[in-house]
């Protein structure tokens, strides 16, 4: 079923858009939550979690793109639970991708108000899409996704310590961008 024809469900409040969006995007719900929370567990409530979310925003929100949509719901669900957990105990799960940003990105204290992030999320599209393709979605998989080293390697038929040279690099690049423009990283 193409999306257009499940969004079109969900303004239709038919319960067979949730089927069908777990048809079609589960899989990746699921790793996203999973990349993210280290949990079998967990990845499943927060992928249950984000159907329940879209079918509270689908209507009125009409998603340009419902792989994006859901990929963002499911994403920041799973970073709140991992927030959770962390607050509760010391983490047992990998939370590597969050400290290899650190340095990079303004926290978010510093930022005056919520121009200033709009104007900080602009200045990073600018900066991703300037990237190579392959650099491009290296960095998504493992900063927006949390795709682990040793996945990303093998999906792009590299080594890890590439992988990481590329992304260390690309971080050192996106560190300059930002200082170019006058934030404080």
């Amino acid at each position: 079923m193409d999306d257009e024809t499940i969004i079109r469900l969900y303004w239709q409040r038919d319960e067979n858009a949730i089927a069908a969006t777990d048809t079609k995007y589960g899989s990746y719900c699921r790793s996203i939550a999973f990349n993210i929370t280290g949990d079998l567990r967990d990845s499943e409530e927060c992928t249950n979690d984000t159907y329940l979310r879209t079918w509270n925003a689908i209507p009125p929100t009409k998603p340009l793109s419902l792989c994006a949509f859901l990929g963002r719901i499911v994403r920041n669900l799973s970073l709140d639970r991992l927030r959770r957990k962390n607050a509760q105990k010391s983490p047992a799960y990998d939370t590597t991708p969050l400290h290899e940003l650190v340095d990079c990105i303004p926290a978010s204290d510093d930022m005056q108000n919520a121009v200033d992030d709009l104007l900080l999320r602009e200045l990073i599209n600018r900066f991703l899409a300037s990237l190579p393709e392959e650099t491009r979605n290296m960095f998504l998989r493992r900063y927006f996704y949390f795709s682990p080293l040793k996945d990303i390697a093998r999906d792009f038929g590299m080594t890890e310590s590439k992988v990481k040279m590329k992304m260390l690099r690309t971080r050192n690049a996106l560190r300059e961008a930002l200082e170019k423009e006058g934030y404080n990283v």
